[in-house]
């Protein structure tokens, strides 16, 4: 997940389904939250972290495959794995490399084919963040 992104996130003005906080502010939490945790790991001298960051910008370095298409990979693997926060973070980070709205969205439909019933759950936020960061692009 590395570096958190900053700002991207629209209020798409709809609440969770347990009538909670908007989506724009889960997904501003969820921000928040890496940042913090990725800010505090830095501080305490995690070794370990900043073998992660290292490898991490290591696989989505541009090579055979672009970054783009790595992003998209890890899109598809964070539904598999129902993990919003690296959806919201591969989103992100896919969008920054140039991927569109449809790209996107295959990424995530590869991601409910590999994980079946349950990814559909899962694919639920990742659409939900992708009207977050597309919010004034078209969809196709």
């Amino acid at each position: 997940m590395g570096e958190p992104a900053g700002g991207g996130v629209r209020d798409v003005g709809q609440k969770n389904a347990g009538g909670g906080a908007t989506n724009h502010e889960k997904l501003a939490a969820i921000a928040r939250t890496r940042q913090w945790a990725h800010q505090k790991l830095l501080d305490r001298g995690s070794k370990v972290y900043s073998a992660f960051l290292q490898m991490e910008s290591a696989a989505f370095a541009d090579g055979a495959l672009p970054k783009k298409t790595k992003e998209l990979i890890a899109i598809g693997i964070a539904v598999r794995i129902d993990c919003e926060s690296c959806m919201q973070w591969h989103i992100e980070q896919a969008a920054t490399a140039g991927a569109s709205w449809r790209e996107v969205l295959e990424a995530v439909e590869v991601g409910i084919e590999m994980g079946g019933g349950p990814a559909t759950v899962a694919a639920r936020f990742a659409l939900t963040v992708m009207e977050a960061v597309f919010a004034d692009c078209p969809k196709d």
